[in-house]
């Protein structure tokens, strides 16, 4: 996915409150601002948003020598997700269809997006929940269980923390066996790493990798040499968020987009409103399928 003009000026809100993270003092702020104003200007607009992202974050963690500004939101966002864990668990066991809570839920966690909205709140969370349970979704689930049960290696990339919680629930609707669960290699806004596996348990469910990556998405070409194998070898990939979907739209592989459209720029790429839930099986992937029959 290429880079929208509209991407820039939420580039630049991302960068200030970045910089406002790590401190108060605003000779810093504006420095920090100048530098990524330069960088932006010469930004190619033919790369997506998240290779901009990471160059940014860079530059911020760099200059502020904050290598985890998001650190905190980061832990108040998995403690509160872990206080909600057993209430979401009891309405998928009393749902009558269990695998469509889970993946409404999952996308509801997908709210928790601190490049989108630095203000999230908890409020806002149980709003997102509840609204993902009556919402339209659209989505094969019967031609996603059929990728689930056909798959021998499934790579689940992971989004933010907190919302791996989420991810967690639908993760135990599938064969555990199966899944690889993919964190960020090192922190970049407020993306899941393994310290964020390690302490929301899901790194005891299913086994946890990183991407080698500091991007808040999965370009491929920033990855380690072992997630990339991994990639190419696996049967199916589930990718959560919005920065997945922007870095692998375009790949050719068989994997399906798990998120909250928050942006108006990927509602429209998407071809649905903003604010819609996406389950949706990557049209890219149908050449990859037939390839490999």
């Amino acid at each position: 996915m290429k880079t929208c003009f509209e991407c820039i000026p939420c580039l630049l809100r991302q960068t200030l409150e970045a910089a406002r993270l790590t401190t108060d003092d605003e000779t810093i702020h504006e420095q920090v601002l100048r530098k990524v104003l330069r960088t932006a200007s010469e930004m190619n607009l033919q790369e997506p948003p998240p290779l901009m992202a990471q160059r940014i974050h860079r530059l911020i963690r760099q200059m502020t020598g904050d290598n985890d500004p998001y650190r905190d939101i980061k832990d108040r966002f998995n403690h509160f997700a872990l206080e909600l864990y057993p209430e979401l668990k009891e309405r998928i066991e009393h749902s009558r269809e269990p695998l469509d809570t889970a993946i409404r839920l999952a996308i509801a966690g997908n709210i928790i997006d601190s490049g989108i909205n630095y203000h999230i709140n908890e409020t806002q969370v149980h709003s997102a929940i509840e609204h993902a349970l009556t919402a339209p979704l659209a989505g094969d689930q019967k031609e996603f269980c059929k990728a689930v049960s056909d798959a021998t290696d499934i790579l689940y990339l992971a989004d933010n923390a907190g919302e791996i919680v989420f991810d967690r629930l639908l993760i135990k609707q599938m064969p555990l066996e199966k899944i690889t669960l993919v964190v960020k290699g090192s922190p970049v806004i407020n993306d899941a790493c393994l310290a964020d596996a390690q302490a929301t348990g899901i790194a005891d469910l299913v086994e946890v990798i990183d991407n080698g990556s500091d991007a808040p998405g999965t370009i491929l070409g920033e990855c380690s040499e072992e997630f990339k194998r991994r990639f190419e070898n696996a049967d199916l990939i589930i990718a959560k968020g919005q920065g997945n979907y922007e870095t692998l739209s375009d790949v050719k592989k068989d994997i399906f987009f798990v998120l909250k459209a928050k942006c108006p720029v990927i509602a429209q790429h998407i071809g649905c409103e903003k604010g819609s839930l996406v389950f949706l099986r990557s049209t890219m992937g149908a050449d990859y399928r037939l390839s490999d029959n």
